[in-house]
């Protein structure tokens, strides 16, 4: 310490004077730099960067509302077809009806309904599998149109095609089909 003292009392020349002053110029920028505006710039591209994540947030959480408005809408509807349909509808005779009036009753080798209850649900899910042989592409299009397009809310959980024997164009169809019942 003393010598920084005695080192600051001596008379220093013109030349020694401008370098010192230059040093202390030079040391003075170099903290404001370090200690004023690098932390403003960095907190300003901070921000910018926390602005973008959050603009990238809002427009997926438009994304998921639209998503689950959908969802509902698809919902309430399907619920209010559920509530139109009779009362004693059943998969099995809805299926066997229209295999009748599709033409392929006679070709059905069985068909094999079962019911399973989720627990705390009111609803029961109803599954029928069916093996349908010797028929053709255009009676299996019949069928499958009848059953997708229909206001009971069936759809065809499985599908497997095959080919019958040596016979062209007839194949065997093993189907599952699904819907809720109350």
């Amino acid at each position: 310490m003393e010598r920084l003292i005695r080192f600051l009392d001596r008379k220093f020349s013109r030349r020694e004077q401008a370098g010192l002053a230059a040093a202390v110029a030079v040391i003075f920028l170099f903290i404001l730099i370090k200690i004023i505006f690098t932390p403003v710039v960095n907190k300003k591209y901070r921000m910018k960067e926390s602005l973008s994540a959050k603009e990238t947030e809002l427009k997926e959480m438009i994304a998921l509302k639209t998503e689950y408005d959908t969802l509902k809408r698809n919902s309430e509807l399907s619920e209010r077809s559920f509530l139109k349909r009779d009362s004693s509808f059943t998969l099995f005779s809805f299926l066997d009806n229209l295999a009748g009036s599709a033409g392929v009753k006679e070709n059905i080798s069985y068909m094999k309904p079962t019911t399973t209850k989720k627990p705390g649900s009111e609803r029961k899910k109803s599954t029928v599998e069916m093996k349908i042989q010797g028929i053709t592409l255009n009676q299996l299009t019949i069928y499958l149109h009848g059953i997708e397009t229909s206001k009971n809310m069936i759809f065809v959980k499985r599908l497997s095609i095959s080919k019958k024997g040596k016979q062209d164009g007839f194949i065997t169809v093993v189907l599952q089909a699904e819907t809720f019942e109350s």
